[in-house]
């Protein structure tokens, strides 16, 4: 059996060895350093940033494999700093927040956040979340798809994982990504709500997989209020209908 620091050292790494590296993003001093603390005993190299603004500036200078984001900070809030983060890059986000509603959630989601955890949480079920998003990116494309699958002006290419149109690439969340090759390795086949959340690790309580199919629509769809691929199919789930 492996010791503790064993298993929390390979839990941290990425393939290759390569220790994961987080940034805990929280203007709360106390709580940012334990975070820091304790997330660095479990393996992983971790940075701190006190607003959105420091962090900003430290992604200029160094790159991350996932954030720990409060939302409610002075200056610029969580989620809007997600959001603006999302129209340039596809590093995963975590947000802390003590607001537990649903509609706090889904507005948390909604904003290109790949997970919601609400305080106080258990400091396990950090590591969880964190490890369950950190193993969803590393997570390798189907090995039977080769080839590009048109979805109206989009390709995805299963072997990269990559959404093209016209050739330039088209920004995913990690989350859309891995919605997006559990449907095109299983073209027109009907996905339950259920069988999604197993598969690419989205809490399967309230309506998160909801949230993540309405904005994947909006990156393929013409109109996402009517999708023409990614279709619902009634009291059974989500099905993609490639060209």
């Amino acid at each position: 059996m492996k010791s503790n620091s064993t298993q929390a050292q390979s839990r941290a790494q990425l393939p290759g060895g390569e220790v994961a590296h987080i940034m805990v993003v929280d203007d709360d001093d106390r709580l940012r350093k334990l975070l820091q603390r304790y997330l660095s005993e479990n393996g992983y190299r971790v940075t701190t940033a006190q607003s959105a603004q420091d962090a900003e500036a430290k992604l200029r200078g160094l790159t991350f494999d996932l954030l720990v984001l409060d939302v409610m900070m002075p200056g610029e809030n969580g989620v809007d700093f997600t959001q603006r983060l999302r129209q340039r890059m596809s590093v995963p986000i975590l947000l802390l927040t003590a607001m537990g509603e649903a509609e706090d959630r889904i507005t948390g989601l909604e904003s290109g956040a790949d997970d919601y955890l609400t305080k106080p949480f258990e400091p396990r079920e950090l590591l969880l979340r964190v490890a369950t998003i950190l193993r969803r990116i590393q997570a390798a494309p189907p090995p039977d798809l080769e080839t590009a699958v048109k979805i109206g002006a989009f390709e995805f290419h299963p072997t990269r994982n990559e959404l093209t149109r016209d050739g330039a690439s088209v920004r995913l969340t990690n989350t859309e990504t891995q919605l997006l090759a559990l449907f095109v390795s299983q073209p027109g086949v009907t996905l339950s709500r259920e069988n999604l959340c197993q598969q690419s690790g989205i809490d399967s309580s309230g309506r998160a997989i909801d949230v993540q199919i309405t904005r994947l629509r909006r990156k393929i769809e013409v109109d996402p209020r009517a999708p023409r691929y990614l279709c619902t199919v009634w009291g059974k789930g989500y099905a993609l209908r490639p060209d």
